[in-house]
């Protein structure tokens, strides 16, 4: 296998996080970008970073996540998710290297009734979701050689830097803390470790896989109530815990209801992520959390 330059950007968010840990004990040559060194909704200081480094790929995690405040400011969730992508492939197709593209479950509206596949056409249903597609278009559009990742739900020892942690902590420590937990049983997706994402993204470049879109999701789905109920189960924790409807939140966003994937191709080609639950207790143990 030859040894690849890959840049890294978002690096200390979750999915990056992972993503430099899967590669370091690899013969590839690792460069990790967080938002303090490359701001990707700049195209001359990315394009004077990227070309000091000079890698073979470049895998964009750098993402705008707030999904309530995207809908009060679309212009911060286009800068980064739809213009940043733009820059990141432009510089790119000009360097020819290739790029990941990291993307979201929630550029489908959610009204399918069996999970997402690749070949599922895109109809997103707020800000966000709208941002991420604009930046799947012009990474499509602009550079032949990518890869646009689709992921779900994600959880990751480093947290979600734009969130503040995920929500497998977020779970833990209202339990701690005895808290009422109410939690929402009408919004289904695929829960997915960051670790596993970033094993398979490894796996996608090493194989040499055709260039397009993958969805890379952990097995199955649930709501986020039973993903709840799945965390203090394996943890065996008493908890104040209730299902309740989205509309009782009141959020700003509209959200896509249900929004399983399903990792056709990869599957086409022989690779498989874990089950969501085999998932979790993995990270309930990498936590420390499990022995």
């Amino acid at each position: 296998m030859k040894s690849m330059k890959i840049t890294i950007i978002g690096a200390n968010g979750q999915l990056g996080y992972d993503l430099v840990r899967t590669f370091k004990d690899t013969v590839h040559e690792i460069v990790p970008l967080t938002h303090a060194d490359i701001d990707v909704a700049d195209l001359s200081s990315s394009r004077k970073m990227l070309e000091k480094i000079q890698p073979d790929i470049v895998i964009n995690c750098a993402a705008y996540v707030r999904v309530d405040d995207a809908e009060d400011f679309p212009d911060k969730a286009f800068a980064v998710n739809a213009l940043g992508a733009r820059n990141i492939a432009l510089i790119c197709k000009d360097m020819d290297a290739d790029l990941v593209h990291l993307s979201t479950d929630y550029v489908f509206d959610g009204r399918k009734k069996n999970p997402y596949t690749e070949d599922d056409i895109p109809d997103p249903v707020d800000v966000y979701g709208t941002s991420k597609l604009a930046g799947e278009y012009f990474v499509k559009n602009i550079v032949e050689n990518h890869y646009i990742i689709r992921s779900s739900s994600l959880f990751g020892i480093a947290g979600a830097s734009g969130k503040g942690g995920n929500f497998v902590e977020t779970m833990i420590k209202k339990a701690r803390n005895n808290e009422e937990i109410k939690v929402v049983d009408d919004m289904i997706m695929s829960p997915t470790y960051t670790r596993d994402g970033a094993e398979m993204i490894r796996k996608i470049l090493e194989k040499d896989l055709p260039f397009g879109v993958y969805h890379a999701a952990n097995g199955g789905q649930c709501s986020w109530y039973e993903f709840a109920v799945a965390i203090f189960n394996i943890l065996g924790m008493e908890t104040n815990l209730s299902p309740t409807k989205t509309d009782i939140f009141r959020s700003k966003a509209r959200r896509p209801m249900y929004t399983p994937l399903v990792n056709m191709k990869l599957n086409n080609y022989g690779l498989e992520m874990e089950s969501w639950e085999v998932a979790l207790r993995n990270y309930l143990i990498e936590k420390e959390y499990l022995d």
